[in-house]
């Protein structure tokens, strides 16, 4: 090929390149994650127009009551599992424990090098599963919820906001990060419906502005 058209080709597929970082293709996250993909807001407010409003009752709830973190395959349980499913770059060790990697938190918009700043979030608490319907449930079925890899149920996010999140529904707590409350909220409407579970009035009326603007 004669240099000059050489030259041509090259000079454009740096542009198109540039184009392609310009849109934000090439400069994204190191990683991230990879919740299931939630219902879609026009399904998400079906849904919760179906569920059944109720006060929410928090007698006799134990965290234990919800065996989670189980084995998954292998040697590798539900948080290990998790932390290589959202991760970049992931590499174990022979217990299935992450010694290096990138995680992408959506709720924050952070990205942490180190496992030990991620935490695996029940998108829906299991305090809250259990203030609205779960303390009637099997143990087999409280495990399955809080080992579910298959509903958009479990996220690697950053620990200390996961740990502010705590046990809170919609109507106290959304990601800071406002582009993911969409997303949020699809997966949390799905997660209710899909267990059966209710929701306080309050919690509700949250759900359906937030999915309004969706």
């Amino acid at each position: 090929m004669p240099k000059f058209y050489a030259r041509r080709r090259l000079g454009f597929l740096a542009a198109f390149t540039g184009l392609i970082a310009s849109a934000g293709l090439l400069n994204g996250p190191a990683a991230s994650a990879a919740l299931p993909t939630p219902v879609s807001a026009a399904t998400a407010r079906t849904y919760l127009a179906s569920l059944t409003v109720a006060t929410e009752n928090r007698t006799g709830y134990d965290r234990d009551l919800f065996p989670h973190w189980i084995t998954q395959s292998g040697s590798c349980n539900t948080r290990e599992t998790v932390l290589k499913r959202d991760g970049s770059g992931v590499v174990t060790d022979s217990s299935c424990a992450a010694t290096s990697g990138s995680w992408y938190s959506p709720y924050d918009g952070a990205t942490w090098s180190a496992a030990s700043d991620v935490d695996i979030d029940h998108l829906v608490p299991l305090a809250e599963a259990w203030d609205s319907g779960a303390g009637s449930w099997t143990t087999s079925r409280r495990q399955a919820f809080a080992n579910d890899l298959t509903r958009p149920q479990l996220i690697a996010v950053t620990d200390n906001v996961n740990q502010a999140k705590g046990d809170q529904d919609p109507a106290t707590w959304m990601p800071s990060r406002t582009a993911y409350r969409c997303t949020y909220v699809r997966a949390w409407v799905q997660v209710k419906y899909y267990y059966g579970l209710s929701v306080d009035s309050a919690e509700k009326s949250a759900l359906q502005n937030h999915l309004a603007s969706c």
